[in-house]
């Protein structure tokens, strides 16, 4: 979809796209499981092209064979490759969780670091996994944009990016910051159950009077 709108009229539709599926979702949280900032990490980084539920079903073993950043800093790559291989592509996962755990021994006293430089300055962490440690892990206000929100905020006439960045600042830039966690997991949800990538159900979707896709799609 193409087209650009006003700030102002970025505001009015971030504001009615968050009523309305709060309305209908209220508040949600993150949907990976974890016990600590370092497992979100892990989890998230986990996560890339993957189902969250695949993920879960990953780590319900992975984080009692290796319960933190020293345990996986300290691991053979062969075995944290082996322990994580259904979740896919694999090797690359194992390399930036070992990497990341060095480094959070190394440079944070092996403490996950609850900064978005610091988070970002780990290997295979940016900022949409760093959003999702800080905001779901430390509640610090963070607008994760992943392909869910991606889609839909372009379908809705929101932006007209496909930058993960600028959409982040765009949004962050129309609605509060104490909405952007909460708006993020909306608009994940919406994206998964009704504004699929193939196939909308637009039919049944509470957003159709304000959505440019759908108005494109009915002329």
């Amino acid at each position: 979809m193409t087209g650009k709108i006003s700030v102002a009229r970025r505001k009015e539709l971030l504001s009615e796209i968050n009523r309305l599926l709060y309305q209908k979702y209220g508040k949600l949280r993150c949907k990976l499981n974890y016990n600590s900032p370092f497992e979100l990490l892990v989890a998230t980084i986990l996560s890339a092209q993957c189902t969250d539920e695949r993920v879960n079903q990953v780590t319900s073993t992975l984080f009692k064979a290796f319960p933190d950043a020293a345990a996986f800093a300290a691991a053979e790559a062969a075995d944290v490759e082996n322990a994580i291989r259904t979740a896919g592509l694999f090797r690359n996962k194992a390399k930036s969780i070992m990497a990341a755990s060095r480094r959070i021994i190394e440079n944070f006293k092996g403490e996950v670091p609850a900064d978005m430089a610091a988070l970002t300055s780990l290997p295979g962490v940016g900022r949409k996994t760093a959003n999702v440690v800080l905001g779901d892990a430390f509640g610090i206000p963070g607008f994760p944009v992943d392909t869910h929100v991606k889609r839909v905020l372009n379908r809705l006439g929101v932006t007209a990016s496909d930058d993960p960045e600028k959409i982040e600042a765009e949004v962050n830039a129309a609605i509060a910051p104490e909405y952007w966690v909460n708006l993020s997991h909306l608009l994940i949800m919406h994206g998964r159950e009704t504004c699929r990538a193939r196939n909308p159900e637009c039919e049944h979707c509470l957003l159709t009077t304000i959505c440019r896709y759908y108005k494109t799609k009915k002329i």
